[in-house]
């Protein structure tokens, strides 16, 4: 009875690779699964800040005052 050693390594080599690429593709799949869920049930509340800033107009003409300023300050020196 004649055995190829070199044979069996790979042979025993893919099915190892193969458990763990599947292995991972399971883990990958369930863990989106499980974001999707805790998502839905558990949405993230949100603060007064944005609730507050989601529902007033912001009036940026300062920060866009700040900004060219910015801009400006570094272009000179």
């Amino acid at each position: 009875m004649e055995t190829n050693l070199v044979m069996e390594g790979f042979k025993f080599m893919a099915l190892g690779m193969g458990t763990v690429f599947m292995f991972l593709i399971v883990l990958i799949f369930m863990m989106n699964l499980m974001s999707i869920i805790i998502h839905r049930f558990f949405p993230e509340p949100m603060l007064k800040e944005e609730v507050l800033a989601s529902s007033v107009p912001q009036d940026n003409k300062k920060v866009i005052a700040a900004i060219t300023a910015a801009i400006s300050h570094h272009r000179q020196g």
